[in-house]
């Protein structure tokens, strides 16, 4: 009896400490982020702006915010313009990152530098964004080394003014983001391949699968919890975007607001100083990013299979 008790008092529980480590986290997130969260939402239903030195408000005027942000404001439109930047650089994020995170994680390749090469495509990430966008600025202005390079090859007679077209505008943000994210995704989907059973592979290459076969039956399927994670995540990024196109257009989202994304539009109401208009639409910013997030994670994860 006095062995059984001794072994007792000695046995030490930490359970406790690891409470107390999450402590900081949730001191930080619940004053920096919950309180804010809970006061934008708290705010959108007041009347509270700037009237040259003269301050409106705060003054309750219930929905009246959002109906002015669906009935005065481009809010589709902008949110058009948001997602289908989005779009134009997701698709061959995904695509690149797929190919290159395959062809990393294949033993049977014996890829020699693969270490190198990995830290070369994730260096674009480092970059800081509006380093980008000067970069792309100067590229692809009308007197840039792109255009004068298209004249000197005899495609172009005179200068392409990308920045005043839709496409081209467009087409420069969805690539710089491109750029800046699939060394990240390559590194994630690599990851994820990773973890996969090796025995599988070798199962399928004896039963005489082919490269695809193994790709679209066994890596696809299994990889569906990090293309879930990725994709929302790159989808909370993009309805977030604002620096690109910021800096890109000087803050105007030309040609013809075709580049305004949702944060830069919900940045002049800031700029303005009309609170309760920022605090609505980043509501409804909020309830967008959270439907398209559940959505995307309903299409990619298959209850079916988990039953």
């Amino acid at each position: 009896m006095k062995s059984s008790n001794a072994k007792k008092r000695k046995h030490v529980s930490y359970t406790k400490w690891g409470y107390i480590f999450l402590i900081p986290f949730f001191l930080v997130y619940f004053i920096f982020s919950f309180i804010p969260m809970i006061s934008t939402f708290y705010y959108s239903f007041f009347e509270n702006y700037m009237s040259g030195l003269n301050v409106i408000g705060p003054k309750f005027v219930g929905f009246d915010n959002f109906v002015k942000l669906f009935t005065e404001a481009d809010l589709l439109k902008y949110t058009e313009n948001t997602l289908i930047m989005w779009v134009l650089g997701f698709v061959p994020q995904i695509a690149v990152s797929l190919l290159l995170a395959a062809w990393f994680t294949n033993t049977r390749l014996k890829l020699r530098c693969s270490g190198f090469f990995k830290t070369v495509i994730y260096m674009p990430n480092l970059i800081m964004a509006s380093a980008f966008s000067m970069l792309f600025f100067t590229l692809f202005s009308n007197n840039g080394p792109i255009n004068m390079l298209l004249m000197d090859a005899g495609i172009f007679k005179e200068p392409c003014h990308f920045m005043s077209i839709t496409l081209g505008a467009r087409s420069l943000i969805a690539s710089m983001n491109f750029l800046m994210w699939f060394g990240n995704t390559t590194i994630l989907l690599m990851a994820g391949m990773m973890g996969i059973d090796v025995a599988l592979f070798e199962a399928a290459e004896v039963d005489g699968a082919t490269s695809f076969q193994v790709f679209s039956k066994i890596t696809m399927p299994l990889l569906k919890p990090i293309m879930a994670y990725v994709m929302i995540t790159s989808l909370i990024g993009g309805l977030q975007m604002f620096d690109l196109p910021q800096i890109l257009t000087n803050g105007k989202g030309g040609p013809d607001r075709t580049t305004m994304t949702l944060i830069m539009y919900l940045n002049n109401h800031l700029f303005s100083k009309n609170y309760g208009m920022a605090g609505a639409l980043s509501v409804v910013i909020f309830i967008i990013t959270g439907a398209l997030s559940i959505v995307v994670f309903k299409l990619l994860t298959d209850q079916k299979e988990a039953r």
